[in-house]
């Protein structure tokens, strides 16, 4: 382990070893907290490199789930309920589905009002938030909070944000969609201040395509232009990558 600043950073050998090593810190972290607490509230990401993590994260047997309140980071705008791609709809196949938690909280991206639906999240976040399980983006978003949109000191929890055309081609480079046209353009997503005020950060960011956002990430002036850099100033955020993600460390 390494230290940046103030974020700690994990290497592991492949992206296997980092999710499941990731899956035993996160698991460590709620038996503790809820050594002193009778619930806690996480928030996950969506995404294929949480992958490894999510599989390792819902065989742990150990986890009381019914003490847990689950929510995700962000979804996009328009498309059908059904979709696979809806990060909504991955979680469930992949997690919410699978385990018996306290409550899950979806957001709603076919709402008819889309700042209606944003309210409404947030009031269910007003209560704060314990750990936060998330990726950084091929530009160094956090959930969708994309250099062009992300705000350090935004005054609200969930907002209506345009995706730029880096975050929609990472989703057809993740296989997630076909084209670049299939991608949703709008996306409603937790603004920077709505993770960031977690009091735990767990941030799993595998493979070669994420090699130059984790460089960023560590060296790079900690600013809006790379928003991932918020996370060495944050005072329990860990980091894991692997191999190929660190390469240019």
């Amino acid at each position: 382990m390494h230290t940046f600043e103030r974020i700690k950073v994990h290497q592991f050998e492949d992206r296997r070893r980092m999710g499941a090593a990731a899956a035993d810190q996160v698991a460590a972290r709620i038996h503790a907290l809820l050594q002193s607490k009778e619930e806690i509230s996480m928030i996950f990401a969506a995404a294929p490199s949480q992958q490894e993590f999510l599989e390792a994260f819902r065989a742990d047997v150990s986890i009381p789930w019914h003490r847990i309140h689950a929510f995700h980071m962000d979804e996009y705008l328009g498309l059908p309920a059904e979709a696979p791609q809806g990060f909504g709809n991955f979680l469930k196949d992949r997690l919410f589905g699978l385990v018996p938690f306290k409550s899950v909280h979806y957001l709603n991206g076919q709402a008819l009002f889309a700042a209606a639906e944003c309210a409404r999240y947030a009031n269910l976040l007003q209560g704060g938030t314990d750990i936060v399980c998330m990726g950084v983006g091929e530009n160094t978003h956090i959930a969708f909070n994309d250099p062009h949109v992300a705000d350090f000191n935004d005054p609200v929890l969930v907002k209506v944000v345009d995706l730029d055309e880096a975050c929609r081609r990472q989703q057809v480079n993740d296989g997630c969609f076909a084209t670049l046209e299939e991608v949703p353009t709008h996306a409603l997503t937790l603004t920077v201040p709505a993770l960031f005020r977690a009091d735990y950060i767990f941030c799993m960011v595998p493979g070669p395509a994420k090699a130059a956002a984790i460089r960023h990430t560590l060296h790079s002036p900690v600013s809006g232009q790379h928003p991932s850099t918020i996370l060495r100033t944050h005072p329990h955020a860990e980091l894991f990558i692997d191999k190929d993600s660190g390469s240019l460390l």
